[in-house]
C-alpha cells in the first residue's frame, strides 16, 4: 500500500505522539540542560555530561533509548541512590531508636531510685532501732541491696539464693552476737539450721519478701531488657547491605527518569511500594515477632502495680526487713532456748570474748512509701509508643516512599513507572520474603534469607519467651544458666559442696556471660561478689548457708 505526502505526514505525526506520551525522545535531541543542573547540584562534575541526549546503548540499568546519561553518570547516579536510601533507613529507624532510649532510660532510673531511697532508708532507721544487731551486720545489708542491684541490670544471679544467703547471714548474726565466746563447729550449725526451720526467727518476712521480690525484679528487669533489645534489633537492621539487585531497582526508581530526559516525573505510588517490598523483604519477616516482642512488654507493665508490683516491691525492701528484724529480736531467746535444749550448749571459746550486754529495744514500724505517679506516667507514656510501634516494619515501604521518595499523590498517565511516564499497572505485591517471588521490580531469591535479620527474629522470640515468662513470676535467664552450669573445685580450701555453687555463680571463670544486661553494666561489673562470698572469711556463715540452700532451701519460707 502507497502512501502519499499527506499520508506520509500523518503517520510521522502519530508517531510523534505516541513517541511524546511514552517520554520518548523525538527524532530531535532534546537539551539536557534540566539534567546537568540536577546533576551538578548532587556534587558531580559536568565535565562529561552531554548538552542533548544521546544514543543510549551503554546503559546497563537504565532503559537503553536517548538519555543524557553517560556510564559514568549512571554508575554514579546508582551509587548515589544506594547511599540515599541506606541514610533513608537509618534516619526512619533512628527515631523510633530514640523513643525506646527514652523509655529505657526513664524506666531504669526509676526503678534504680526506687531501690536506692529504700537502701538509704535503711540506713537512716536500722542503726538506732536495732543497734548493733544491725551495726554488726551492715555488711550483709548492703551486699544484699548490692546483688539486688546487680540482679536487676541483668547479672545472672539467682535472686532467691541471695535472698537465703541473707538469712542465713543474718541467723548466724543472731546466735553468735548474745555469746560470741562460743564455739560453733559444723555439726552445730547443722542442729541449729533445723532448728530454725522450725522455729521461723524471722516470721513470715522472708517469705513474703522472696515471693513479692521475685516477681517484682523480674518483671523490672525484664521489662527494660525488652526494651533495649528492640533498639538493638532496630540499630542491627539497620546495618544489613542492601543487595545489588535492591540497588539497581533503586536506581530506576529514582534516576533514571533523570537519564532519559524527565526529571520531573515522579514515581508511581504502587511502583514505588513494590520497590522497597523487594528491597525490605527480609526486614517485613521481622513483623510477627516484633509485634509479640511489643505485645508482651505492654502486657507485663500490668506486673508493676499491687502488693508485688515493682513500685510496692523494690522501693520498700527495707520494710520486709525492719519487719523480720522486729520478728528476729521477739523470738532470739526461744530460739537460744530451743537450739541449746535440741543441740546441746556449745563450747566456751576462754579466748573469745565475753558476752555481750542484753539490751532491749522497741520495734521499729515503718510505713511502705506511696506511689509518686512517675511510674504510671512512664508506663502510659510507653504502651501508647509502643503500640504505635507495632507495624513499623511492614510499613517502611510505605513510609519510605511517602516520606523520602517525593512520590506521585496518585497512579497516572503522568507519574515515572519505571520505563517511562506513564499508568504503572502490575498489582502490589504482599509483605515478607515468600510474596516476593513475583515482584516484577526486584528479583528475590526467597530461598536465601538473609541470616543478620534471621539472628534478629530469634531474639526477638528468645525476648519475647522472657517477658511471657516474668509474666507468670519466672526467671527464664537462671533457668536457662542453670541448664547449661557444672560445679568445678573452687581452689581455696572451702568444701565443694558449699563453695562450689557460689563460684558458680559468682566467679569470673564461669560466669554466664551478660547478654542481656542494661547500660553501664559491664562484664567486670557483673562477675563482683559480696565480701561475704569469700570463704576463707566467712566459713562458718557459709556452713550454714548450705542447710538453707541444700535440701533445706525453702526453710524461711
Amino acid at each position: 500500500m502507497e502512501l502519499g505526502a499527506g499520508g506520509w505526514w500523518l503517520l510521522c505525526a502519530a508517531a510523534a505522539l505516541a513517541a511524546c506520551a511514552r517520554g520518548d525522545p523525538a527524532s530531535k535531541s532534546r537539551s539536557c540542560s534540566e539534567v546537568r543542573q540536577i546533576y551538578g547540584a548532587k556534587g558531580f562534575s559536568l565535565s562529561d555530561v552531554p548538552q542533548a541526549e544521546i544514543s543510549g546503548e551503554h546503559l546497563r540499568i537504565c532503559s537503553q533509548g536517548y538519555t543524557c546519561c553517560t556510564s559514568e553518570m549512571e554508575e554514579n547516579l546508582a551509587n548515589r541512590s544506594r547511599a540515599e536510601l541506606e541514610a533513608a533507613l537509618l534516619d526512619s529507624g533512628r527515631a523510633l531508636q530514640a523513643t525506646l532510649a527514652a523509655q529505657l532510660r526513664g524506666f531504669d532510673s526509676h526503678f534504680q531510685h526506687l531501690l536506692n531511697d529504700s537502701e538509704r532508708a535503711l540506713q537512716d532507721t536500722f542503726p538506732s532501732a536495732f543497734g548493733e544487731l544491725y551495726t554488726q551486720s551492715a555488711r550483709a545489708f548492703r551486699d544484699l541491696y548490692a546483688e539486688l542491684r546487680l540482679y536487676y541490670r541483668g547479672a545472672d544471679l539467682q535472686l532467691e539464693d541471695t535472698l537465703a544467703e541473707f538469712w542465713a547471714r543474718l541467723l548466724e548474726r543472731l546466735f553468735r552476737q548474745p555469746h560470741p565466746q562460743r564455739q560453733l563447729p559444723d555439726d552445730y550449725l547443722d542442729c541449729l539450721g533445723k532448728q530454725a526451720e522450725a522455729l521461723r526467727p524471722f516470721g513470715d518476712a522472708p517469705r513474703e519478701l522472696r515471693l513479692r521480690a521475685t516477681r517484682a525484679f523480674v518483671a523490672a528487669r525484664t521489662f527494660v531488657q525488652g526494651l533495649g533489645v528492640a533498639g538493638d534489633v532496630l540499630r542491627k537492621v539497620a546495618q544489613v547491605p542492601l543487595g545489588p539487585e535492591c540497588s539497581r531497582a533503586v536506581m530506576k526508581l529514582v534516576y533514571c527518569a533523570h537519564c532519559l530526559g524527565v526529571p520531573s516525573a515522579r514515581p508511581c505510588p504502587d511502583y514505588c511500594r513494590n520497590v522497597f517490598k523487594g528491597c525490605l523483604a527480609n526486614q517485613a519477616d521481622l513483623d510477627a515477632e516484633w509485634r509479640n516482642l511489643l505485645d508482651s512488654m505492654v502486657l507485663i507493665t500490668d506486673k508493676f502495680w499491687g502488693p508485688s508490683g515493682a513500685e510496692s516491691v523494690i522501693g520498700n525492701v527495707h520494710v520486709w526487713l525492719a519487719e523480720a528484724l522486729n520478728a528476729l529480736q521477739d523470738n532470739r531467746d526461744t530460739l537460744t532456748t530451743k537450739v541449746i535444749q535440741s543441740c546441746g550448749n556449745p563450747q566456751v571459746n576462754p579466748q573469745g570474748p565475753g558476752p555481750e550486754e542484753k539490751r532491749h529495744r522497741g520495734k521499729l514500724v515503718l510505713q511502705e512509701k506511696p506511689p509518686t505517679g512517675t511510674l504510671e506516667r512512664l508506663v502510659s507514656e510507653a504502651k501508647a509508643q509502643l503500640r504505635d510501634a507495632q507495624d513499623f516494619w511492614i510499613s517502611l515501604p510505605g513510609t519510605l516512599c511517602s516520606e523520602k521518595m517525593a512520590m506521585s499523590a496518585a497512579s497516572d498517565d503522568r507519574c515515572w513507572n519505571g520505563m517511562a511516564k506513564g499508568r504503572y499497572l502490575p498489582e502490589v505485591m504482599g509483605d515478607g520474603l515468600a510474596n516476593q517471588i513475583n515482584n516484577p521490580e526486584v528479583e528475590v531469591d526467597i530461598t536465601k534469607p538473609d541470616m543478620t535479620i534471621r539472628q534478629q527474629i530469634m531474639q526477638l522470640k528468645i525476648m519475647t519467651n522472657r517477658l511471657r515468662s516474668a509474666y507468670n513470676g519466672e526467671d527464664s535467664d537462671f533457668q536457662d544458666a542453670s541448664d547449661d552450669g557444672s560445679g568445678s573445685g573452687s581452689g581455696d580450701g572451702c568444701p565443694e559442696d558449699i563453695c562450689g555453687r557460689r563460684s558458680n555463680r559468682k566467679s569470673s571463670s564461669s560466669r554466664t556471660p551478660l547478654t542481656h544486661a542494661l547500660p553501664g553494666l559491664s562484664e567486670r561489673e557483673g562477675q563482683k561478689t559480696s565480701g561475704a562470698a569469700h570463704c576463707p572469711q566467712a566459713c562458718t556463715a557459709l556452713l550454714l548457708l548450705s542447710l538453707v540452700l541444700s535440701a533445706a532451701r525453702p526453710r524461711w519460707r
